[in-house]
């Protein structure tokens, strides 16, 4: 079995990294104001992905920090994951045509679900799809509205269009290091045949080892932000848990 993948997130917003609270652009927390030393330093630290977030792009449906996520493309050998304002198989093209690995299609996917199967008919394997949920239901456009689907529901639209791996993010824990919204997310994991990455409320070692444990086999990993920023987790010794369970 392959071994969990854990992410460190890179969320960009006026090209610096910063961590929202709950998804609120007004509680953004500046961590670093060079992106691409930031993603050396992940690099640096032994791990094996990095999820980027263009913030700004997410709210205005079009890429805003491209010059920061080139940077971090220069910077680093390791595969990246970008998502935020990617709303058309122009800007799909586009950035996978400039090193990014896999693209995270969130808004679209459920405003226009055809998009992201055509996406991963041409791209195989590097479309990811974010589905964020506030009390269960779907959130777009950067958190700032909420439909009347179910996570589940969204993710069962693409069952077999050969969907990379869905991330799945608990919008009422993020950034307040709460913990993982285990249950939600093990029941998407179990309800679709598509990897399942957690994200949301990462906060300590503790949720690493409850990562590690049997029933979380199913996922492919977790995202981690703030609790990587703020020192709450310790990189070495989760990627060294991670190494040992594998």
């Amino acid at each position: 079995m392959a071994p969990m993948i854990l992410f460190p997130a890179i969320d960009l917003k006026g090209g610096q990294c910063v961590r929202l609270k709950l998804g609120d652009m007004a509680e953004a927390t500046v961590f670093n104001d060079d992106p691409a030393a930031q993603a050396r330093d992940f690099a640096a630290q032994g791990f094996r992905w990095l999820h980027l977030v263009d913030l700004d792009g997410a709210f205005a449906g079009k890429p805003v920090n491209a010059p920061a996520v080139e940077a971090i493309l220069a910077a680093i050998k390791i595969p990246v994951q970008l998502g935020g304002g990617i709303r058309d198989m122009a800007m799909i093209e586009t950035w996978l045509g400039r090193g990014i690995k896999r693209v995270i299609l969130g808004t679209v996917a459920l405003r226009n679900p055809d998009l992201v199967k055509d996406a991963c008919r041409r791209f195989p394997g590097r479309i990811a799809v974010g589905i964020d949920a506030k009390g269960g239901k779907v959130a777009v456009e950067g958190w700032a509205e909420t439909s009347e689907l179910t996570a589940i529901d969204l993710a069962r639209r693409f069952a077999d269009a050969g969907v990379a791996a869905i991330i799945f993010t608990d919008v009422d824990r993020d950034g307040v290091l709460k913990g993982l919204n285990i249950e939600a997310t093990l029941s998407l994991a179990h309800a679709v045949n598509i990897p399942v990455i957690a994200s949301g409320g990462l906060a300590s070692i503790d949720d690493i080892k409850r990562l590690l444990a049997p029933d979380c086999a199913i996922l492919e990993g977790a995202i981690s932000g703030r609790a990587l920023y703020d020192g709450r987790l310790d990189a070495r010794a989760a990627l060294k848990l991670i190494a040992e369970a594998a």
